[in-house]
């Protein structure tokens, strides 16, 4: 389980158990509001909540009926691979229920909650009950190298057949013994895999790779698989990947620490450099350039640590140079640190329901948040307990070169927007800070190294034209009113070009304390090019409990019923605002009705 588990509270009457819960797995309670007393964060809908921290790949523990867990998520249920764990407990904590995700945690955490309450786990998964173990679901530090094999292994087991296990592998003790699977637990590589032949592979290697500025991917890793072949290994007993801070951001490495399957982790050169006394093949020409007398070999024995020897020293080719460190014991820790992430999430306009499952994702799997206050504020219990560090209006460009610095350390920060990160929001400006010079008030070297993530927000324009209709049918574009980062005479320009193209508009930042002009001579310049009873929809605090949604006519449009939480959506020319069953809707024809026509002229 990669992200921490979230206790769910329900009830004044489970509300000790899930504190108690909280405790055994050292994770936040989060509370429903109204019903219990003390929690780290307050909820209204349980299903709604439940089903938000399930979207994001957050473990659940609830200590509630099951079937309340399972009515919140049964709607998201897709890919079982993937799904996090999802627990239910009884309010006296007598009984703990696994209900999704066994072998990805699920069974592991109910059987450690029920040993600290003295509780009943009513673990109901196959291999577990009868076999007392998941062969699909090795433990940390072991990789099951056949594993679509594993579950034909399963089958035959639980028809009562029996293991014959080879190596060393304590977990698997208590398997039925037999000859209808055979269980290798070793790093050595088998060409006769299958249901009756599955292997465990013990994470003993680690891998240290360098490379050439772009050097090909298919280079490195054909080095890599050579070495692996040479050594007569398997791919899955290697632990991680390791290089020098400096190749963070080589495509060659990044595309074979994925091909494997396993971390990337980088060491400063002083790191590297320590190691150069244990070094095969210490090189002055490698440490000229970059400050350790070793790349690959260095970086494999840094992460193995004192007790790892060479199984393979430093190959290379024309580009790339990799090198294979084994240890006694299978690794169940990361040195070293990982490459660092910055995702830019836009989380609409505050409401859950309106933010997407991937950016409720990225923000679960983040360390640290960063971004104005009430926009953090905004993400409600999915904030809790995360290090966050808020930054007022105005300071845009402190917001994102922090969030990139940060990021540079090797933390999976959060840079919080709202509506849609890349519309009028921080995205341009943390691709900004990457672009500019050294001279240029830019990103240090480690920021520029970083993973960037964007994903897609409901923008407030997105939001009001749902409340309205479909005002943006047709052609459409959104213009920002504010001056401060735009000279007024190219805002000027753009209005009478949008004007004079019969666009709908949706003006951003309208009005503030000190601009109120500019809607005002906006309204003026569409006048000239369009209706006066043009429908005009001005939508306050967009998904929010104040929403305020309102209609006006162009020629009655005023400045001072507007704000700066207001979008302001202009209609075209050929936009109307016709009042149905279901109240005034606002929509722009697209010509369908002249399509009809003409058909049926042809006709």
């Amino acid at each position: 389980m990669a992200m921490k588990p979230v206790v769910l509270a329900l009830s004044r009457s489970g509300e000790k158990t899930a504190h108690r819960v909280a405790q055994v797995l050292g994770c936040h309670v989060h509370g429903r509001a109204g019903r219990v007393a003390v929690a780290d964060a307050f909820f209204g809908n349980a299903l709604d909540h439940a089903r938000d921290l399930f979207a994001a790949g957050v473990p659940i523990v609830g200590v509630c009926a099951s079937g309340i867990l399972i009515r919140a998520v049964a709607p998201l249920l897709a890919d079982k691979s993937v799904e996090p764990p999802v627990i239910s407990v009884s309010d006296d904590g007598a009984v703990v229920v696994p209900l999704l995700g066994g072998h990805r945690g699920a069974n592991r955490v109910a059987a450690q909650i029920a040993q600290a309450l003295g509780a009943v786990a009513a673990v109901t998964t196959a291999g577990d009950v009868a076999l007392g173990v998941a062969l699909d679901a090795p433990p940390r530090g072991w990789r099951l190298v056949n594993h679509a094999d594993a579950k034909g292994a399963m089958a035959a087991l639980l028809s009562g057949g029996g293991a014959d296990v080879h190596g060393h592998a304590p977990w698997l003790a208590d398997l039925p013994q037999g000859d209808a699977v055979r269980v290798s637990c070793t790093m050595e590589r088998y060409d006769d895999l299958g249901t009756s032949h599955l292997q465990f592979a013990p994470q003993r290697l680690t891998l240290g790779v360098g490379c050439a500025r772009n050097c090909a991917p298919a280079e490195l890793a054909e080095l890599v698989r050579g070495v692996l072949a040479e050594a007569g290994v398997a791919p899955e007993a290697v632990h991680s990947v390791n290089t020098i801070t400096l190749k963070a951001d080589e495509p060659a490495i990044i595309d074979l620490a994925a091909e494997l399957g396993v971390p990337l982790r980088l060491f400063e050169a002083a790191a590297l450099e320590a190691e150069t006394p244990r070094l095969a093949n210490p090189s002055a020409v490698v440490f000229a350039e970059v400050g350790t007398h070793g790349v690959a070999e260095a970086a494999a024995l840094a992460q193995a640590g004192a007790a790892g020897e060479f199984l393979v020293t430093k190959r290379k080719t024309a580009n790339a140079t990799c090198a294979l460190v084994v240890t006694s014991e299978p690794l169940v820790v990361l040195a070293g640190r990982a490459r660092g992430r910055l995702s830019v999430v836009g989380i609409g306009p505050g409401q859950a329901a309106w933010r997407t499952p991937e950016v409720s994702q990225l923000v679960a799997q983040a360390e640290e948040l960063v971004g104005y206050g009430l926009y953090i504020d905004l993400l409600g219990p999915l904030a809790v307990g995360k290090a966050r560090s808020d930054f007022p209006l105005g300071g845009e460009e402190d917001r994102c070169r922090y969030a990139l610095e940060q990021a540079g350390t090797g933390k999976n920060v959060a840079l919080v927007c709202s509506g849609d990160a890349g519309i009028y929001a921080m995205g341009a400006l943390v691709f900004e800070l990457l672009d500019r010079g050294p001279d240029q008030m830019g990103v240090s070297d480690a920021a520029r190294r970083v993973e960037v993530l964007c994903s897609p927000g409901v923008s407030a324009l997105q939001g009001a034209a749902a409340r309205a209709g479909a005002p943006l049918g047709h052609d459409f574009c959104a213009i920002s009113l504010s001056d401060l980062l735009t000279p007024r005479a190219d805002i000027v320009k753009r209005l009478r070009a949008a004007a004079e193209g019969d666009f709908v508009i949706a003006f951003y930042n309208p009005v503030s304390m000190r601009r109120r002009t500019l809607l005002a001579e906006a309204r003026d310049i569409l006048l000239q090019h369009r209706p006066a009873d043009t429908p005009v929809m001005l939508a306050s605090s967009l998904g929010r409990p104040e929403e305020y949604i309102r209609y006006r006519r162009l020629d009655e449009l005023q400045v001072d019923e507007v704000d700066m939480l207001t979008v302001v959506l202009v209609g075209s020319s050929h936009s109307r605002l016709a009042q149905l069953g279901t109240g005034p809707r606002m929509y722009t024809p697209r010509g369908y009705a002249r399509k009809i026509d003409g058909d049926l002229a042809v006709g």
